[in-house]
């Protein structure tokens, strides 16, 4: 059984994989047997993550990005082929922040996160595509949020871009079937150091955190690293255009409400 969930022999890259659930995710892909492409802005964590990886005998190497500029991005892909000689598995993780409430967001505001969560994770796609096509069993994975089908207040333009990537996995499904297949994860509130400071800045909102899921707790980021393997794995052979909650239960709003106008 075990065989069917191994990733050996395949090499995936992992977007802003240098800490919290990117990192997760490129831990659980190396303990399966994946060589991983760890990126992120900074080049110290980047490395630092990387070299845990290759500590614990796996295979990853680090390569500083700023994943935001798209010139950066074929060199990034380049990269990786010289490193390991192909691409298997992309998983668009990076992207995070919170905005504001109608009202409050600027269109400046609404450009960035669609420039960072969909036009980004569509052109890294687009150029991973001839390595992945190149590949058998080769899968992109996108990470989204609660907030891409809830509709609730006081987010609205990274809530809106995580939307618009939700759709777009089961649009690229559609057009990169059967040769690649196209899934997304939604986490819910995860430990991560982005969480942490939230919580350290306001602690009343641990609480509100852990009792928004039905397991009343706090993820972690190897729990979304488990189901990035399945969706990665022979195991999921059959499974495209697929959207796998990974949230411990029905997740609720985190922020504070906004105020009625």
């Amino acid at each position: 059984m075990n065989e069917i969930f191994s990733l050996e022999g395949k090499v995936a890259l992992v977007t802003g994989s240098s800490r919290g659930i990117g990192k997760g995710i490129a831990r659980m892909f190396a303990k399966a047997g994946a060589a991983v492409a760890i990126t992120g802005r900074s080049a110290s964590e980047v490395e630092a993550t990387a070299a845990e990886i290759r500590e614990a005998g796996g295979r990853a190497v680090g390569l500083p990005v700023d994943i935001g500029d798209a010139a950066q991005l074929p060199g990034l892909i380049d990269a990786i082929v010289a490193e390991f000689g192909g691409l298997d598995i992309l998983v668009n993780n990076a992207g995070g922040g919170t905005s504001s409430a109608f009202v409050d967001t600027t269109i400046e505001e609404l450009e960035g996160h669609f420039h960072l969560l969909v036009s980004i994770s569509f052109e890294l796609a687009r150029l991973a595509l001839p390595q992945l096509l190149a590949r058998p069993g080769a899968s992109i994975i996108n990470i989204l949020s609660p907030g891409s089908y809830k509709a609730t207040r006081g987010n609205l333009s990274y809530y809106v871009a995580k939307s618009a990537l939700q759709h777009l996995t089961k649009l690229m499904a559609a057009d990169l079937g059967p040769r690649v297949r196209v899934n997304a994860i939604i986490p819910g509130p995860i430990e991560t150091p982005a969480l942490q400071r939230v919580f350290a800045a306001r602690p009343e909102i641990l609480g509100v955190a852990v009792n928004s899921t039905r397991l009343k707790r706090i993820g972690k980021p190897d729990e979304i690293g488990y189901g990035a393997v399945y969706l990665a794995s022979e195991a999921a052979s059959f499974v495209t255009g697929a959207i796998l909650p990974i949230h411990g239960g029905d997740v609720e709003e985190l922020r504070q409400i906004s105020p009625d106008l």
